[in-house]
């Protein structure tokens, strides 16, 4: 774990990647606030691309609670089967959707908390939801913004909710609605976990990962 950078370099490092890529955006497939819960909640040890090929033909035919009640587990299911865990994830999907309609007359709730009581909607889920759909500046960990921020000193933490906390504290106001998708395109694409490719990295000089890579 490196040390936390601080402010000034902090302030470099998201001035380079909002020049790169102004206005990033998430890779998950979704038409509305409910297909993009749902989106999330299947991403949970599964990739984007596996997901958005099992949600375009679903959120096609099932784009609201109601319409997802009305295909039914086994047409969830069958719909999903491609992703990890899928049978789980069903279920949670159907149980989500009625609690939407029962509780939130199917719309989706716009409050941590309330996303979070929904099955299968943890914190990392609903700060997704709120940031990309709410345009709340939550901050949302993965693996890839855990792996960068601990090797790079942007957010070093020993868990989720400590880097998330990094985040927060350290990363300047004007960044910080997009600081998660800026990190989690950075973790995917340049920082990856087996061998980083640093050549290729733009902020290279004020990274304190000390094993580089050329």
């Amino acid at each position: 774990m490196a040390r936390q950078l601080d402010y000034h370099t902090i302030h470099e490092i998201f001035t380079r990647f909002r020049a790169q890529e102004p206005e990033p955006q998430g890779e998950l497939y979704h038409v509305n606030a409910y297909t993009l819960v749902v989106a999330v909640a299947l991403s949970a040890q599964a990739t984007d691309a596996g997901v958005n090929k099992a949600t375009r033909p679903l959120f096609a035919i099932a784009d609201t609670p109601q319409k997802m009640l009305a295909l039914g587990l086994e047409g969830v299911t069958e719909a999903i089967k491609t992703i990890g865990l899928f049978r789980q994830k069903a279920k949670n999907v159907i149980r989500l959707s009625e609690i939407l309609v029962e509780q939130f007359g199917g719309e989706v709730p716009s409050s941590r908390a309330a996303l979070q009581s929904l099955p299968g909607v943890g914190r990392k889920t609903a700060n997704v939801v709120l940031n990309m759909w709410w345009h709340v500046p939550a901050q949302a960990v993965d693996t890839h913004i855990f792996r960068l921020g601990n090797r790079s000193g942007i957010c070093p933490g020993k868990d989720v909710d400590v880097v998330e906390r990094a985040i927060e504290d350290h990363i300047p106001a004007e960044f910080q609605q997009h600081a998660h998708h800026w990190m989690i395109l950075h973790g995917r694409y340049i920082c990856v976990a087996r061998k980083p490719r640093c050549g290729d990295c733009l902020i290279r000089d004020l990274c304190l990962f000390e094993e580089k890579t050329e």
